[in-house]
C-alpha cells in the first residue's frame, strides 16, 4: 500500500441537489428541490446523468426525492466523514482538517497534528475559509456491492442529521448498519437567516413503507445471509479503516479542484445545496483551469 495516499471507497457516480446555470456570462449556483445522480464523467453541459437518474426520475414524476440505498459499512464513521476542512484556494491542495479537538495541517515542516480551536477560534479560518465538510458513501443498486455514489457537502442541517441517523440506526439495529434498507430523502426547511426562502438538506431514513420492524427483521435476514456466504463485514470495516488512516487527507490532487470550486468559491452557494455543483465561477479562470493550464505547461517543458 502506497503510504500518504488515503485509500477510499472506490466511486461510481455523485449525488448533488443544486446545479450551475449560466446568467450573464457566469456560472452561478441555483439551489433544487430535487436530487441528481452524475456519473464520474463531463461533458459540455456538465456532469452526465447516470443511468440510475433516468430510472428514478421515472419513477417519481420526475423529480428524485428519495434514493433508495444501503451502506457499505457497519460503522457510521466510515460511512460519513465530517470535520472541519480549510483548502488554499491558490494551490487548491487541504491546507487544514480537523474536528474541534486535534487538527491534521500542512507546515513549513511537513503535515503536523495540531490542536483544533474550530472556525471561530482559529485565526487561520478568518473570513469562512474553514467549514464544515461531509462525504457519505452509499450503494445504490445491486450491480456493484462495494462500488457507491458520493453525496458531498458542506451544509450544517444536512451533516447533523446525517450523523444523528446514522448513529441512531447503528445502535437499534445491534450494529447492523449495512445491512439496512434505508434511502436518501430530501427535506426543506426555512430559517431566519434563510429570510424564508427554502434551504434544501439530506436526511437518511427506511425505506418508503417499511416499518421500523420489518427493516430490522430484513437487516437480521441479511446479516445471516453474508454469514453464510462467508462474506466477513468486520473485515471490510476495518479494511476501511486502515484505507482512511493511511493518508493525512481523504481528497486527491485530482478531485481537490473541484471541491474548492464546489464549495470554497468566495460567491459559492450556502452549502446546503451542497454536494451540488453549488459554486460560483465568474468570467475570470477558474482554479481548476488555472491548475489545468499549469499541468499542460509543465508536461509541455519536459523533453
Amino acid at each position: 500500500m502506497i503510504k500518504g495516499l488515503a485509500i477510499t471507497p472506490p466511486i461510481l457516480g455523485r449525488i448533488s441537489i443544486g446545479k450551475v446555470v449560466e446568467k450573464n456570462g457566469k456560472r452561478l449556483p441555483e439551489k433544487c428541490d430535487e436530487f441528481t445522480i452524475t456519473s464520474q464523467v463531463q461533458g459540455r453541459d456538465g456532469w452526465i446523468a447516470h443511468p440510475f437518474d433516468e430510472g428514478l426520475r421515472k419513477g417519481q414524476g420526475g423529480k428524485i426525492r428519495s434514493i433508495p440505498v444501503r451502506l457499505l459499512f457497519n460503522d457510521p464513521d466510515l460511512n460519513f466523514r465530517a470535520e472541519y476542512s480549510l483548502f488554499d484556494r491558490n494551490t487548491g491542495r487541504p491546507q487544514c482538517v480537523g474536528n474541534g479537538e486535534t487538527c491534521r495541517r500542512y507546515t513549513e515542516s511537513g503535515v503536523q497534528t495540531l490542536p483544533c480551536p474550530s472556525p471561530d477560534g482559529c485565526p487561520l479560518a478568518k473570513g469562512g475559509t474553514c467549514k464544515p465538510f461531509g462525504r457519505l458513501n452509499v450503494v445504490i443498486g445491486d450491480e456493484d456491492p462495494l462500488g457507491s455514489f458520493i453525496f458531498r457537502t458542506t451544509g450544517f442541517n444536512s451533516i447533523r442529521t446525517l450523523t444523528a441517523r446514522l448513529n441512531y440506526f447503528q445502535a437499534v439495529s445491534g450494529n447492523r448498519l449495512a445491512c439496512l434498507p434505508l434511502e436518501l430523502r430530501l427535506r426543506g426547511k426555512s430559517t431566519r437567516q434563510s429570510h424564508g426562502s427554502a434551504i434544501f438538506y439530506v436526511d437518511l431514513t427506511l425505506r418508503a413503507g417499511m416499518s421500523m420492524a420489518e427493516a430490522l427483521a430484513e437487516a437480521r435476514l441479511a446479516e445471516e445471509e453474508q454469514k453464510a456466504a462467508g462474506f466477513d463485514q468486520a473485515a471490510l470495516d476495518e479494511a476501511a479503516r486502515l484505507g482512511f488512516a493511511n493518508g493525512a487527507f481523504e481528497e486527491s490532487d485530482e478531485e481537490v479542484p473541484e471541491i474548492v470550486e464546489e464549495f470554497y468559491s468566495e460567491a459559492g452557494g450556502n452549502g446546503e445545496s451542497g454536494g451540488a455543483d453549488s459554486s460560483t465561477t465568474t468570467s475570470k479562470p477558474s482554479l481548476k483551469e488555472k491548475l489545468d493550464k499549469k499541468a499542460i505547461s509543465q508536461s509541455g517543458e519536459q523533453p
